[in-house]
């Protein structure tokens, strides 16, 4: 069968598979394996991207990071290799045609455990720098029916356990070696450049609300404060100091959620001393006041998060 018509045909066995296995917060009983069923193709939301491969069987999707901007349908995959602030949504979703996505959280020892299995000359030469930390690609007939096999081991309980694994690493070693390798392959390099980058996001995550000195989190990266700048911007594009407001940002909305009628103390409890700063800023980034979208949040039902929404 050509490639073309038998890519064709696994996405219609997706389709179907994900249609019948959806649940509504989107788990399944693989671990790791996520479903997403959207009806209909809402405004932009903010949320982070976890790391992730993310395979469109149907409809299509807009991710914003920073100033980038990815756009996948189906027949696409997206993968990222560190939790990052994005801002996403279905661009074509309708209750008769609904998005469909099948998601695989990456985990980095299993990464770094194939790049350690591979004989010399298995893996493409590394590139130079930090890859952006998420990107986008057509997806081989390999790598979508690896997809379709461990989608298929939902409806067979007595396999699931002995074959998942060996369909993960299978997929995996399917984006490894792949057209987004780069990406996918420094996730488990502990000395890579996106493994000094990955350390400084985690560590402005949790102290995002501190001010800080670009040059500390460069020395706690590891990294010169020029090779910290230039790839934590590839990996990210943002500067740390756009990606602290980014998280500040995102968290104050979570805690709106919960305290609407407490803007101030929201604003000073994630770092901004200046309530109309705060203010200003939330609504550049959310298009509405605190408060407001802190009342439209409290009587809208939340999806789960990530690349899926």
């Amino acid at each position: 069968m050509p490639e073309k018509r038998r890519a064709e045909a696994l996405l219609a066995e997706l389709r179907a598979l994900l249609e019948r296995h959806v649940r509504p917060d989107w788990t399944t009983a693989v671990e790791g394996v996520l479903i997403s069923r959207v009806d209909r193709a809402d405004p932009p939301e903010p949320s982070m991207s976890g790391t992730v491969l993310a395979v469109i069987a149907q409809g299509a999707k807009h991710l914003a990071l920073g100033e980038r901007v990815f756009a996948y349908g189906a027949g696409q995959y997206l993968v990222a290799s560190v939790d990052l602030p994005v801002t996403g949504h279905f661009t074509r979703a309708d209750p008769g045609h609904p998005a469909l996505g099948f998601g695989l959280t990456l985990d980095p020892s299993a990464v770094a455990e194939l790049l350690l299995g591979a004989a010399p000359g298995d893996l493409p030469r590394a590139t130079q720098g930090a890859p952006s930390g998420i990107a986008v690609s057509d997806a081989p007939v390999a790598l979508l029916d690896a997809v379709v096999r461990l989608v298929r081991l939902l409806d067979e309980p007595r396999d699931r356990a002995v074959l998942a694994p060996l369909v993960k690493r299978e997929i995996l070693w399917r984006l490894i070696t792949g057209e987004q390798g780069a990406t996918v392959r420094q996730l488990g390099l502990p000395d890579s450049g996106l493994s000094h980058v990955s350390r400084a996001v985690g560590w402005i995550r949790e102290h995002y609300a501190e001010p800080f000195r670009v040059a500390d989190v460069a020395r706690l990266s590891g990294m010169s404060v020029s090779a910290f700048y230039r790839n934590f911007q590839a990996v990210t594009a943002m500067s740390p100091i756009q990606f602290q407001k980014q998280i500040r940002l995102q968290e104050a909305r979570l805690l709106l959620a919960t305290h609407p009628g407490d803007v101030t103390g929201v604003g000073q409890r994630v770092g901004y001393d200046n309530p109309s700063q705060f203010s200003r800023e939330y609504r550049r980034r959310f298009g509405a006041p605190p408060s407001r979208d802190a009342a439209r949040l409290r009587a809208a039902a939340r999806s789960p998060a990530g690349v899926l929404t």
